[in-house]
């Protein structure tokens, strides 16, 4: 198996969301501080920062719930580009999800981005994961 980053921290938050746990900790790269920011602006986590424990860098974000029975924000994360079938497309047809209640993260030549600013930008790129 190969090390798929953003897998494992769609899947470390998936699982988290499950347990209505608090916090989680994904391992800190480039990439996964920009999904981290991406989701801390859309308003789908409360808060993330960044642990360093010996040499190693950890991410931690609190995630956010909604009401009593304590209902996560982000429902359902999907990875989308695999390392084994990258899905590429271009500005015009990045797919809406749920009629734009959610969110596509896009890697372009001009960082990681939203499907909203890739349309603004127009500029296309590698589909990493849907969020809603």
């Amino acid at each position: 198996m190969g090390n798929d980053i953003i897998a494992n921290m769609i899947t470390a938050i998936r699982n988290a969301n499950l347990g209505r746990a608090e916090t989680v900790e994904v391992p800190a790269t480039n990439l996964t501080r920009n999904i981290a920011k991406i989701l801390l602006r859309e308003g789908f986590i409360e808060s993330f920062s960044e642990h360093q424990e010996n040499k190693n860098s950890f991410l931690i974000f609190i995630l956010k719930y909604r009401g009593k029975k304590r209902k996560p924000y982000i429902t359902t994360l999907r990875r989308i580009s695999k390392p084994g079938l990258r899905i590429y497309s271009n500005y015009q047809e990045i797919p809406r999800v749920l009629g734009g209640t959610g969110i596509v993260i896009l890697s372009t030549s001009r960082g990681i981005i939203t499907d909203r600013e890739a349309r603004q930008k127009q500029v296309g790129g590698e589909i990493l994961c849907y969020v809603w």
